[in-house]
């Protein structure tokens, strides 16, 4: 299995956290169906392989191959702590199509008492997610051709 490149990755994202790198912290271990166009899930297997890959670096609270959802816990990154992130991914269709797929990004900032308070994400965030999640889906389906 080969992981999105941290350039890619950092490219794509830069609107979350504001820099130009973020760790890859860890893989999230979640089933992932085949890596197949159509089947019995209704979504698409290499969509919902990009999305786990591209997202890798957030901790994941839920997962649902069937239904094509995918929820990010929190996420702060490590320079910017009084800012965090949380992502949520539906995959609307079977194909691997780029509009089968709806990103949502919700960030919140420390206020000076210390609680979270909701703020705008910039507004480039949400579709640079979903171009590096259709840019991996892309590669695990020419792999999976020549292979």
């Amino acid at each position: 299995m080969r992981r999105v490149s941290t350039g890619a990755m950092a490219l794509a994202l830069a609107g979350l956290a504001g820099c130009s790198h973020l760790p890859l912290v860890g893989r999230n271990k979640a089933p992932a169906p085949p890596a197949s166009a159509t089947g019995s899930l209704g979504v698409n297997g290499y969509l919902w392989r990009a999305t786990l890959d591209t997202l890798a670096f957030m901790p994941l609270a839920s997962a649902d191959p069937y239904g094509g959802t995918v929820i990010t816990d929190w996420y702060s990154n490590p320079e910017k702590a009084d800012e965090r992130f949380k992502c949520t991914v539906y995959i609307l269709d079977a194909r691997l199509r780029a509009d089968g797929l709806k990103v949502s990004v919700f960030k919140q900032t420390r206020d000076a008492a210390g609680a979270w308070i909701d703020s705008p994400t910039a507004a480039q965030t949400e579709t640079d997610i979903e171009n590096a999640i259709l840019t991996r889906a892309r590669q695990l389906r020419l792999s999976n051709v020549r292979g």
